[in-house]
């Protein structure tokens, strides 16, 4: 296989340890098989190797995995079927518009298993930019490197008359046409798994750089040699090639379209005239400077390279469904009424995990794309009468709450503007006082919420616990947005007040939330072992502390701050004990948290992963710094078992890359980042104003894990948290870091992150 000089020089960079860490970019630290060592039984991550852009409307991976299912890569799997583009969010929502791409010898074998070659992680190369695999079966070298919504393949065969490319359009209606006078395959797939999308399509043109020596179709497992159309539900091509050697390799340019066959050629302009060479330097580029907008300085390679794996996942969901027409303009086909319409969207991401951290993250430093982000939910409310809860692309039933409130808030709060905001409040008013098309859009249960101030236990409406403190969450979103746009006072002061519907759920026994019944008794038997049931994935010891917006409220609820610490320490404190009964059996996220050893806390899952931060409100911030720490160093490394449970999306990345810098979002649709403790010592934030916050921990270390003092440009912190416009003026933020606890710092009420109990 033959490499550029300057792809060589990079692989063998990233390859040897005695590699100097200067040398490197930060791409250069990323890997895409981190969290792909997973199954149904256990998650490591379920990730995939994503080759694509940044937000790109596709990726590409190599597909081990069979034909719609969902685990499409898992690290342990031997063989390769396909190189496929993709759109998948996560194994548990599968894929839309899929196809697949695979290079055979010998003979022109179609179906899956018999064009399946073995392979060997030592001759694959995975980058972000850029992946290469050796098929032995047919000693052939398949590389890819993408754009936004193109690609460019390169096959490398030994010399043969016997080389072919196998399209594989999937099932459930495809069409493919070859026209050999171009090089060309045209086509369609119309696989989907969630929803129900009308006018669904993804169409693709294929433009090789050889002319066919033989071509053929093929539906199901009935080859048609020399037939150049096709029509049926499993259909796909083979093209074969004569080629002198390893030197001469076949090029494949690829691109796709969701609104017509004519768009996908349009959308191939995105290769131009570029080499596969040139294609990857400038999808490296790219990947250099949005990674590169956290500048990292360690001399801890395996840190720099879990960071930075890290972040590489929180820039790919939602990707975009939207793209540009011959005139210039922004369109996209919409997964809700099936037409073409203008201006932007985006799908595959699900706010019940991204609201946490993932979208505070982009407020933080890459504002431009949400702000494209926010444009596109308008177009979702104008097009689906409600904005998604999970998009795949479109309305997804799963997950409960009505999270969209606090995505929406949050970009208003941290500045965001430039969009219709009193479109997207209209939405967020319409979501929280109607159920919507499906269980997971809008509010279910929301003429109980309204009335009683919860979703009742016992009228058959399942985790009506976690949709109850959701729901009281995401009112205080749109308390914050309301307040912030001037709405009526008595308007504001409804969702204020629904705010506080968590504190119907408080069992002052237990000192836990706990499901309740519409005559206001709690549900009984109570275990806060039980997972599921009144709660969502995860049990009451999980939830109870899903009361973002008012700390102190819940504190207060607790019996104060030592009763509401020692709840916190008997989180870590406790067996991982569990009650599985409501699944029927071990579901992967029990079994996550009990192996991690750290009790009753479920980092693999996101409603526990705001807790450890929140013995700040409660004046004992060094065990946050302890337990930040812990996290870290446990529970994520840059391998392929490198994650605790499911990263879905972005969020549990965010979690580590907020955390590695010292402070974490807790509240959304606030100002405020709670602080924590700093892995490194030196990150530099470069953010879009053009303004730079250099983070800065010089006596940090795996001992030196507390916070001595905080210096915010020289001038002493002694808050337990930062303002969000404060950080975007820049300037320096210095942790002096020590190995014993500061049990003075942050101690006194005043020094407390926001709650809304006092505040008001």
């Amino acid at each position: 296989m033959m490499f550029c000089a300057a792809m060589a020089v990079l692989f063998a960079l990233s390859a040897h340890a005695q590699t100097s860490v200067a040398a490197l970019e930060p791409v250069d630290y990323v890997n895409p098989l981190m969290g792909t060592d997973s199954k149904v039984s256990l998650s490591n991550g379920n990730t995939y190797p994503a080759i694509g852009l940044p937000w790109g409307m596709n990726y590409w991976t190599p597909q081990t995995g069979k034909n719609g299912d969902g685990w499409q890569y898992t690290y342990a799997a031997d063989k390769i079927r396909g190189l496929k583009q993709t759109h998948q969010p996560s194994p548990w929502m599968n894929d839309y518009g899929q196809f697949s791409l695979m290079p055979v010898s010998g003979k022109s074998v179609f179906d899956q298993e018999g064009r399946a070659s073995w392979f060997s992680h030592k001759a694959e190369i995975s980058k972000p930019y850029y992946y290469s695999v050796y098929l032995a079966d047919h000693d052939v070298t398949a590389e890819i490197t993408p754009t936004e919504r193109a690609a460019m393949f390169r096959f490398s065969f030994a010399k043969t008359d016997s080389a072919f490319v196998v399209l594989d359009a999937f099932d459930r209606g495809s069409e493919v046409q070859i026209i050999p006078e171009k090089n060309m395959i045209i086509g369609y797939s119309t696989r989907y798994s969630r929803g129900k999308l009308k006018n669904f399509r993804n169409y693709f043109v294929i433009v090789f750089d050889k002319p066919f020596s033989n071509y053929a179709t093929w539906s199901d497992s009935v080859k048609f040699d020399s037939q150049r159309r096709v029509s049926a539900n499993h259909v796909g091509a083979i093209v074969g090639f004569s080629v002198k050697g390893k030197t001469d390799q076949v090029h494949a340019k690829v691109a796709s379209s969701f609104i017509s066959a004519e768009q996908a050629a349009l959308n191939l302009n995105e290769l131009g005239t570029d080499s596969f060479e040139q294609v990857a330097a400038k999808g490296r580029s790219i990947w250099n400077e949005k990674l590169g907008r956290l500048q990292v300085e360690s001399d801890n390679v395996d840190q720099l390279r879990t960071f930075y794996s890290s972040l590489y996942r929180t820039l790919f969901f939602p990707n975009k469904l939207y793209e540009i027409d011959a005139a210039g303009k922004i369109v996209h086909y919409s997964p809700y009424n099936g037409e073409v319409l203008p201006g932007y969207m985006f799908a595959g991401t699900g706010f019940w995990d991204t609201f946490r951290a993932l979208y505070p993250f982009l407020n933080l430093m890459y504002p431009s794309i949400n702000k494209e982000m926010q444009e596109g939910l308008i177009n979702d409310y104008k097009e689906g009468g409600f904005l998604p809860e999970w998009s795949s692309p479109g309305f997804a039933d799963i997950m409960v709450g009505n999270n969209s409130a606090s995505v929406v808030a949050d970009a208003y709060i941290k500045g965001l503007r430039g969009y219709d905001i009193e479109k997207l409040y209209e939405a967020l008013v319409h979501g929280a006082n109607n159920e919507g098309p499906m269980t997971a859009v809008g509010r279910k249960g929301v003429e109980y919420y309204n009335k009683l101030g919860y979703v009742p236990y016992d009228v058959k409406i399942n985790e009506n616990a976690a949709r109850t403190l959701e729901y009281a969450y995401d009112d205080f979103a749109i308390y914050q947005l309301a307040k912030a746009l001037k709405k009526p006072k008595k308007e504001i002061a409804l969702y204020a007040k629904r705010s506080q519907n968590y504190r119907n759920l408080f069992d002052k026994e237990s000192n836990l939330m706990r499901g309740r019944n519409q005559d206001g008794s709690f549900q009984s038997p109570f275990n806060p072992l039980k997972w599921g049931d009144a709660f969502t994935e995860g049990n009451s010891w999980h939830y109870s502390w899903s009361v973002f917006h008012d700390v102190q409220g819940l504190i207060n609820l607790m019996g104060g701050k030592h009763t509401f610490v020692h709840m916190l320490d008997s989180v870590f404190a406790q067996a991982p004990s569990f009650d599985d009964s409501y699944y029927g059996g071990v579901i992967h996220e029990i079994r996550e948290m009990q192996i991690a050893n750290m009790g009753q806390y479920a980092h693999g899952n996101q409603p526990i992963q705001h807790m450890i931060y929140l013995y700040n409100y409660a004046g004992e911030p060094w065990k946050t710094q302890y337990w930040v720490r812990e996290v870290m160093n446990r529970l994520y490394l840059s391998t392929p078992d490198g994650y605790c449970g499911d990263e879905d999306n972005g969020q549990t990345s965010a979690w580590y890359v907020f955390s590695a810098l010292g402070f974490y979002p807790v509240c959304p649709a606030t100002d405020q980042y709670v602080l924590g403790a700093p892995l490194f010592r030196k990150v530099t934030l470069k953010f879009e104003n053009g303004k730079q916050l250099e983070i800065e921990a010089p006596d940090n270390s795996d001992s030196n894990r507390y916070v001595k003092d905080v210096l915010l440009d020289n001038k002493s912190l002694n808050q337990n948290w930062i303002g969000h416009q404060r950080i975007f003026e820049g300037g320096k933020l210095r942790f002096n870091m020590d190995a014993i606890p500061n049990k003075q710092r942050g101690v006194e009420e005043k020094a407390y992150p926001f709650s809304f109990s006092s505040s008001n």
